[in-house]
């Protein structure tokens, strides 16, 4: 059989046949490729993973306690408290949030084509690569994904 006879060299280089996602998967899974998520919008009402819970609660607790430290004994103790809370939600709570909505985000989003097309669409997800060369890569919203992926796909194989 000749070259011209190929089959990989008449279905092209970009004939890989497994699905976009499933290359997405292989490539997070070997460290290739970096998801991003906008977690803001994620972490927003309406969105399939924000939870009203771990966002309303702790600060709920923070300003119910200051008003209640403020009305019992005196304003000082309720700065107190307030000051202390805005530094337990900073460093002890809002990472923890960020955090889960990154994994819960991810999750969402490789559990199929439609929920990644959905995502991506909206402008929450981003990938980004390093070559082993030195090259970097990043596609955001006004990429195309699966282009991006067979091309990282070929590109580190």
């Amino acid at each position: 059989m000749s070259e011209a006879e190929d089959p990989a060299e008449t279905q092209g280089e970009d004939a890989d046949p497994r699905p976009p996602l499933i290359l997405l998967r292989a490539l997070l899974d070997s460290q290739a490729v970096k998801l991003g998520v906008h977690i803001r919008k994620m972490n927003s009402p309406g969105s399939p993973v924000y939870f009203y819970g771990e966002n309303i609660w702790p600060a709920a607790a923070i300003l119910t306690g200051s008003f209640a430290g403020t009305s019992l004994v005196h304003w000082y103790l309720g700065a107190a408290i307030l000051a202390v809370g805005c530094y337990w939600w900073l460093f002890k709570i809002q990472p923890r949030i960020r955090d889960g909505v990154f994994e819960r985000t991810t999750a969402l989003a490789i559990l199929s084509e439609q929920n990644f097309d959905a995502l991506w669409a909206k402008g929450v997800l981003s990938l980004y690569a390093e070559l082993p060369d030195g090259r970097k890569f990043a596609a955001t919203r006004r990429d195309d994904w699966r282009t991006f992926v067979r091309l990282l796909t070929r590109e580190t194989a």
